[in-house]
């Protein structure tokens, strides 16, 4: 497949696309737009498919880390360019490369500024095609590689009330993402994060291919669709992911606390109940009959707009449609297929989730 210039004419549709795909999480849609649209001022940020890559060459993880709903989160533009620099600098890493770790109105333009400023090419191989709520689930799988070492930056923070910080860390994966999350907390909420080298064709076999251009593509189709109302812009998402709007409603309860550098709570929609982790996990009858599972997809948009809603940014009163879309329609990297990964989730949620794997 070509190389795609990413252009001001492709930002839109990759938040809005990247956003449902966040399944609740991922970033802000504000953010993604500034970060992308920034870029593309700044240079000439490049997407190249994984096939086009050499096996043996390094791509590098660009993210952001943190609870959305922080109200300290500030990371500048130049903090996404620095963890890359950083990682380069402190661990010896070439990046020949860079992948987001997942999709989101933030998450999925990861990448863009870094590779506009930097010239490295953006590689259309996310860690995974949806978002998730631990660095562990984002690293394909490479805490079960023996004898893998984990290298990690980060940088973020609002140097005018003395948060910014820059971390450098390497080891086990798991212990070091924990040490990012809690720079993140010591931010005031927000790190960006340049993370695990790894070779190519590790990624190829554990990471989402063609997430970044599904999300392109979801966001143009529900970019087309706005001219006729938020009826036809969920539809348009159903018709491209193979799902289903599950209802619609007012939201009737909103409970959210940030704690340790994530958003957890849940929300009542229409008699249906939707815990969160940051992404939404469960779905779920009154009764208690289970409708969707993370990480199968589900996801709130505004009824009135089609426009993606965030467990940061839902409230109550607000009228929604609820979206899933089952797990086999999206491209999940190696993370998802961890069951151990889950056990988080499943201790902060109070709902099993391991058990519809």
């Amino acid at each position: 497949m070509a190389e795609l210039v990413l252009t001001d004419e492709l930002v839109e549709a990759a938040v809005i696309g990247g956003a449902v795909l966040g399944g609740g999480g991922g970033g802000s849609m504000t953010w993604g737009r500034e970060l992308a649209r920034l870029a593309v001022r700044m240079g000439t940020p490049r997407l190249v498919d994984i096939d086009d890559v050499d096996d043996n060459v390094t791509l590098v993880t660009v993210s952001a880390v943190g609870a959305p709903a922080a109200t300290e989160a500030m990371v500048k533009p130049v903090g996404y360019v620095r963890a890359v620099k950083l990682l380069m600098e402190k661990g010896d890493v070439k990046a020949d490369g860079l992948i987001t770790n997942e999709c989101g109105g933030t998450a999925v333009v990861n990448g863009w500024l870094q590779s506009a400023l930097l010239g490295i090419p953006v590689v259309d191989a996310p860690c995974n095609g949806r978002a998730h709520p631990t660095g562990a689930m984002g690293s394909m799988g490479l805490q079960t590689k023996e004898g893998y070492v984990s290298y990690q930056a980060a940088a973020g923070g609002d140097p005018s009330t003395g948060k910014y910080l820059e971390l450098f860390v390497q080891g086990n994966i798991q212990q070091a993402a924990a040490l990012v999350r809690q720079a993140a907390v010591q931010a005031g909420g927000l790190v960006a994060v340049a993370r695990n080298p790894i070779d190519a064709g590790y990624v190829k076999e554990s990471g989402a291919p063609g997430a970044v251009r599904q999300a392109i593509c979801l966001g143009q189709a529900m970019v087309a669709a706005q001219p006729k109302g938020g009826k036809a812009v969920a539809e348009a998402a159903t018709k491209v992911l193979g799902g289903q709007i599950v209802t619609t409603g007012v939201v009737e309860k909103v409970e959210l606390k940030t704690e340790g550098g994530f958003d957890s709570g849940r929300v009542i929609i229409g008699g249906l109940e939707l815990t969160f982790w940051n992404e939404y996990m469960t779905l779920e009858k009154k009764d208690g009959t289970r409708l969707g599972t993370f990480p199968d997809l589900i996801m709130t948009l505004d009824q009135a707009t089609g426009t993606p809603v965030t467990t940061a940014d839902i409230s109550e009163q607000q009228k929604v449609a609820v979206l899933l879309v089952p797990r086999s329609q999206l491209r999940l990297g190696a993370g998802m297929r961890c069951p151990e990964l889950f056990v988080p989730a499943e201790q902060v949620t109070g709902k099993k989730l391991i058990d519809y794997l």
